[in-house]
Formats: C-alpha cells, structure tokens, sequence
C-alpha cells in the first residue's frame, strides 16, 4: 500500500481507497489534497469484445477492479477507474507494442476521437455503490514521420490507452479537448468531486489550506 496525505479543502467521511496502478490518477487525487490509499487490484483487464461499446466496456473493467479491492477493504470508500479511447467505433486501449502503437496513433491523427473514464465507487459495509462515465473529445494533430518516430522513442505510448499521453509529451500532438482535461488524464475531478458531496461521503473542510 502506499500512503497519500496533504493539506486540502475536502476530507473523506470514510477511509479512501484508489484502486489503481496508475500514477497519473494518483497525482490528480493527491491534487485536491485528500488522505487515500492505493491498493492495485489484483484483477486482469479484459479485452474488448466485438460490438461493446466504450463506456460500457470501460465500466466493466473498472467495477472488476473496485469489487475486488473492496473485497479485501469492506470498511473503506474504494474509487476505481478505467480510461478507452475511441474513434468510429473502435475501442483502443493499451497498445501490446510499438508496432501497435504506431498504428494508433496514426488512426487518431488529424481527427477527434473520444476519451471515455468510468468510475465506479463502492463501500461494502455501508451499502454505498455507484458509477459513472465521462466522455470527452481530443483532436490529435496528423504526425510527420520523424515526429511519430521521435515520439514513440520515448517509450511513453506503450503503457497510455490510444498511445499517448496527454499530460507527457504527447502534449504537443494534442490541438483541441472537448470537455473534461482531467478526464483525459484518467480521472474525472469536477464529476467524482460532484458525486461524493452529493452522497455525503466527502466535506467540505471550512478554510484547510487557504
């Protein structure tokens, strides 16, 4: 497990579980300077079958994760999530390698494509469970042959869904974002924030930090 805790203006009713891998929702969790834990699920990912649609699939993927860590962690506010990118229907995930890689980001260039982040958010104990999925739109500039091959020396296409990462270097590819920035990253802040006041699982803490 590893501990995250700084000062901000909302505190957790509950002990906060992340239960995910991903350093980039962690440092976008930490950003509003919540107390949580991460706990990586033990679940494999499963990969998309023909005609699913991108939210839906997301979703599965990220109730699998949640349920879980939160079979080991009954007592404490699990937040799991799943990001896909899609263009035409295609659902994109993780590229196995770089010859895959290339030919994502080839596919995305010049085009908007979607970026879906579905949540799923659960405490056994308390009877608490729900989820939710937001979309938005990236449009990636079309790629010279050099800039492809520079940015897939990097190495950071091949742990990104789509093959790029829109808070790495793979910013400068990046010419427009529909909708939510952190939900492009991998966690939706504005709507998670949104959902746990509404539920009573998160406070507003009067002043802390200012």
């Amino acid at each position: 497990m590893h501990h995250r805790e700084c000062k901000g203006i909302f505190r957790p009713l509950l002990p906060l579980i992340l239960a995910s891998a991903s350093p980039r929702r962690r440092e976008l969790l930490s950003m509003l300077g919540l107390e949580f834990e991460v706990v990586v699920s033990r679940v494999d990912e499963p990969e998309p079958a023909p005609g699913d649609e991108p939210g839906g699939y997301a979703l599965t993927a990220a109730e699998a994760k949640g349920r879980d860590v939160a079979a080991e962690c009954p007592g404490a506010l699990v937040v799991a999530a799943d990001t896909v990118v899609s263009l035409e229907g295609r659902i994109l995930g993780k590229p196995a390698g770089m010859d895959e890689a290339r030919e994502m980001l080839r596919f995305l260039g010049g085009r908007e494509h979607q970026v879906f982040t579905a949540c799923f958010v659960c405490c056994p104990y308390r009877g608490v469970e729900f989820s939710f999925v937001v979309e938005s739109g990236v449009r990636l500039k079309r790629l010279g042959r050099e800039e492809l091959e520079a940015y897939l020396s990097t190495g950071e296409s091949l742990d990104k869904a789509g093959a790029y990462a829109v808070q790495g270097i793979g910013a400068f590819m990046v010419e427009s974002i529909t909708g939510s920035y952190t939900n492009v990253v991998g966690l939706p802040l504005s709507h998670l924030v949104d959902e746990l006041l509404k539920r009573g699982l998160l406070t507003v803490a009067g002043g802390a930090g200012l």
